[in-house]
């Protein structure tokens, strides 16, 4: 009996020391399984030809104007100049044809401008700045990466679209009609919608640890304002300013519903054409510009990270003290807070507008306020005609995907947070798995779980398949652990290590510690995360649009994109707008569920 008992006490101390690397490598096999094959499938779609490896498929596409524009030429003829782009010199550059890579990083570049153009006044503001609502609105900066991107597309439509919300303002003040839909404005402004607030957040915080007593030393050595602000806080500021401005680049290169929806295949970026291939079956050349579309975003977020890493963090000293901001007359002699107001009316026209204006669209019609369009939605919903996009199973597909992403999202998250923060070889790979998915577009993800686990996958002699839904919620989980293990991990790390210790020398296992110390202490980052996790998951459209085609798995971004584009549903956005705010609802309660648990997003 005693010798028994010893048995299983020892058998239980094996289990749980093996338990936290058993996770890990769980983690590592579930991310193989449902992310790095499955693009790595696309990638030899792209360079595998009969059993042979071959170049001709990307030398095909990167030789191909109509990609690469006037650089076709280094893969057609890159040992000479031919005459064609000496005419085009002769001619002083009349014009540049980009192609479509080309166009998809030059909107990528006046998108990440204009979010720096308007997130860098919200950095000042809150920085140096004290105002009641201060630390709300700098919450609020964490908003973007809740919103599903076809809903705020939705939004913009409804703002900006020939009969928008913008346009009544203007015929209502006797002003002309401003018309930005599929306009290259439209997408830049949608884009810094998105993006804005990450330039605000991040260059915020390095100007918070912009040391005080450095600016003071160099006012009391005869440095004027300006100059003591261009030499002491810029440098400080600019380190944060470029990983911004190369986060930014990389996700609007990557984007594809704002695009899709306000720019369509006439302002195609590389994603939205990878997209339609895939819809017209064309899969060699999706695989094709899937792989050199994934190179390039690996390839910046490689230099972001390589940046990241040669940065350091001051810590220690004074801060810069904030000023009151006073309303009042005052205001109308300070130039610095005149410009502030005119930027705060500048924002609340581009980031609360579209969202009010989705919400306004959905109750009103051509003769006032209406409820047609959400009787329509449910007029759909009572119809048995084939085909049709019903409102309800797209709601309970989002929220049942919503939970399956939290089984799978939250231990995998958790996981990669312990490993991040043991420091080592470990710690460096763990941080590879979080950035890998990230740099990574949904649609190429969804084309590879398309070819492999929807499609099928031959092992042995056996073919497995994963049906569309159980694709999508493993594809929602490998978009939302990153966000879980940003919240979790530096709890973590900020847990005082004595405890830990304390708890391993009365003879606690390593699981048990992170079981019965560790985790009651940063149970509100896991539940933090488990809030960014369900709301990614709500949000999803890259990959979803991809795995829920021709199937009954559709979600409620998947069903706000349909109701856009099927003319049968009227001229008007009403139905769109309706589910639309049916949307927002539920990602607005899962921002406020994070913003009461202080969840974080720092990239």
């Amino acid at each position: 009996m005693v010798a028994a008992g010893r048995e299983r006490v020892n058998a239980r101390r094996w289990s749980e020391r093996l338990a936290v690397p058993t996770a890990f490598v769980l983690t590592v096999a579930i991310l193989a399984l449902v992310f790095y094959y499955p693009v790595l499938s696309v990638l030899r779609e792209a360079v595998v030809r009969a059993g042979s490896l071959t170049a001709a498929p990307l030398v095909d596409v990167l030789g191909d104007p109509f990609y690469t524009g006037v650089a076709h030429y280094l893969f057609t003829a890159p040992l000479s100049i031919p005459a064609g782009v000496l005419d085009w010199i002769r001619a002083g550059f009349p014009s540049v044809e980009f192609g479509l890579f080309g166009f998809t990083a030059f909107q990528a570049f006046l998108s990440t401008l204009a979010s720096v153009v308007v997130g860098l006044p919200g950095a000042y503001l809150l920085a140096r700045f004290e105002f009641r609502g201060r630390r709300t609105l700098r919450s609020l900066t964490i908003l973007p990466f809740v919103l599903p991107s076809i809903m705020v597309a939705v939004g913009f439509l409804a703002m900006f679209g020939q009969n928008g919300l913008l346009n009544d303002v203007l015929g209502a003040l006797g002003l002309g009609q401003v018309n930005l839909l599929f306009t290259l404005e439209i997408i830049v402004l949608a884009h810094a919608f998105y993006n804005a607030p990450l330039v605000t957040r991040l260059v915020t915080t390095a100007w918070e640890g912009v040391d005080a007593r450095r600016v003071e030393t160099a006012r009391a050595l005869g440095a004027g304002p300006f100059r003591a602000f261009r030499d002491i806080v810029v440098p400080q500021l600019l380190p944060a300013l470029l990983t911004a401005a190369l986060l930014t680049f990389v996700f609007t290169f990557l984007s594809f519903p704002i695009v899709l929806a306000l720019g369509g295949l006439r302002l195609a970026t590389v994603e939205v054409w990878l997209y339609a291939r895939v819809q017209d079956l064309e899969l060699a050349e999706a695989a094709t510009l899937g792989t050199i579309e994934t190179v390039l975003s690996l390839a910046l977020t490689y230099l972001y990270l390589r940046y990241e890493a040669r940065q350091t963090t001051a810590s220690g000293g004074t801060t810069l003290p904030r000023r009151a901001l006073a309303v009042g007359w005052k205001t109308l002699r300070d130039p610095v807070r005149i410009g502030l107001a005119v930027y705060g009316v500048g924002i609340l026209v581009l980031f609360v507008g579209p969202l009010v204006s989705m919400v306004v669209e959905s109750v009103t019609g051509p003769n006032g306020l209406t409820s047609a369009y959400y009787e329509f939605l449910l007029d759909q919903q009572a119809t048995t005609a084939a085909g049709t996009t019903k409102p309800l199973p797209a709601i309970a597909n989002s929220l049942a995907f919503g939970v399956g992403t939290l089984a799978l999202a939250v231990p995998m998250g958790i996981v990669v947070s312990v490993m991040a923060t043991r420091g080592g070889t470990g710690s460096r790979l763990a941080e590879t798995l979080m950035s890998a998915p990230l740099a990574v577009s949904g649609v190429v993800v969804g084309l590879g779980l398309l070819q492999t686990l929807v499609f099928g996958t031959t092992v042995a002699g056996y073919r497995f398949t994963a049906g569309g839904a159980l694709a999508i919620v493993v594809a929602h989980a490998v978009a939302a652990y990153p966000f879980v293990t940003r919240n979790v991990t530096p709890a973590l790390a900020g847990i005082d290590s004595q405890l830990v210790d304390s708890a391993r020398s009365l003879g606690a296992s390593r699981f048990r510690t992170l079981l019965d110390v560790e985790l009651p202490l940063v149970w509100t980052a896991v539940l933090a995360g488990g809030a960014f996790a369900f709301a990614i998951s709500i949000g999803e459209f890259d990959t979803t649009v991809l795995l829920a085609e021709g199937v009954e798995s559709y979600t409620m971004p998947v069903a706000l994109e349909r109701y856009i584009g099927n003319r049968s549903l009227g001229p008007s956005l009403g139905p769109a707008t309706a589910m639309g705010t049916v949307l927002l609802l539920v990602t607005a309660a899962s921002f406020l569920v994070i913003e009461r648990l202080g969840g974080r997003w720092e990239p």
